[in-house]
């Protein structure tokens, strides 16, 4: 028999936690700033070492780039429920993918910068009698700068704790059977709508310095993969369908093909009807609807373009929930 002091200790339970990059709390200047602080501050992001670093970027981008990164949540903000684009599908993922897996599985969701955090709800779900926890985070090719930045935020909240779950942390899903085959579709199906036929179908992924990838990071050889995959099961060749990144930031030499200068040459050369899929964004956020849906879609324009789309992200869809339940499974394998 426990002594009357005992603490009331909940146990026996399995949980899985979906982390997905992050989001302000707002779309202004007072959101931006403490959100591009941290996401800006992580070692995993920027390399450079904090003696340099940290005064340019509390020197000089943080009183630059809020105001423009709030224009562009602005933009895509959705005021019906107060949140970012990205924060909802992650969090109806969760809320989903809960239903699929039944009362045998705890589902939560964080992010990895802002809130909710991923210490915060380790902690929950630990405080709610998870022993054991899956972590899979959203994205579906490995780089430090995203998934290893996860892990290592998951470990630290760990060392707070005194009695830890066990751990388990989801390994890459670039070339997942599903994940090819939920791209595929979501491609095929948006393209059945359009009244007109892309030219080109523009793949593409956020981008990464290249220096990382010749530090041995394998984030662009998953988005090669990634990419060929997709190619053959559409049945596109590599001109039809071409890979690039995007968002890249900085003076440094990022990965190539660029998306922004890809899409105005096409232009400038005459094709007049793109395309374009960001396979490596599972829920729809700022760098898929204002980068790519608003932005670049005026570069298109400008340039000569006639027709643009963006294909949506998988965000909560059949094809997705049905994606992520197969990985859950996957991860959790000899647990439940």
């Amino acid at each position: 028999m426990l002594p009357n002091t005992h603490p009331d200790v909940q146990f026996g339970k399995t949980g899985l936690l979906l982390v997905n990059l992050g989001t302000p709390e707002s779309p202004n200047k007072k959101g931006l700033r403490p959100y591009l602080k941290q996401f800006l501050s992580d070692r995993r992001v920027i390399e450079a070492s904090p003696l340099i670093w940290q005064p340019i970027l509390r020197g000089i981008i943080l009183n630059t780039r809020p105001k423009k990164s709030a224009e562009a949540y602005a933009k895509i903000w959705r005021q019906e429920s107060n949140e970012s684009p990205l924060r909802y599908y992650t969090r109806v993922q969760a809320e989903k993918l809960q239903v699929q897996m039944g009362d045998g599985v705890m589902v939560d969701w964080a992010m990895r910068y802002g809130r909710p955090s991923i210490e915060e709800r380790l902690k929950a779900m630990k405080d709610a009698g998870c022993e054991r926890i899956a972590i899979i985070a959203l994205y579906p090719q490995y780089s430090a700068s995203t998934s290893a930045s996860v892990y290592d935020d998951v470990f630290r909240a760990l060392m707070k704790l005194r009695w830890q779950p066990a751990i388990r942390t989801a390994a890459p899903w670039h070339d997942h059977p599903a994940y090819i085959d939920a791209l595929a579709q979501s491609v095929n199906d948006h393209i059945a709508g359009l009244d007109f036929d892309p030219e080109v179908i523009i793949a593409s992924f956020h981008g990464l310095p290249q220096s990382y990838f010749e530090k041995g990071d394998p984030y662009h050889c998953h988005c090669a993969k990634t990419g060929r995959l997709l190619r053959e099961k559409l049945g596109m060749d590599g001109n039809r369908l071409r890979l690039t990144f995007q968002s890249r930031f900085g003076p440094t030499k990022w990965l190539e093909p660029y998306t922004d200068k890809t899409v105005i040459e096409l232009a400038e050369q005459g094709v007049k009807k793109v395309t374009v899929v960001t396979p490596g964004f599972i829920a729809d956020c700022v760098e898929t609807l204002e980068e790519i849906g608003i932005a670049l879609h005026e570069d298109f324009a400008e340039a000569g373009g006639t027709h643009f789309s963006t294909v949506p992200c998988l965000n909560d869809s059949a094809l997705s929930q049905n994606l992520l339940q197969l990985i859950a499974e996957r991860e959790l394998s000899g647990w439940l």
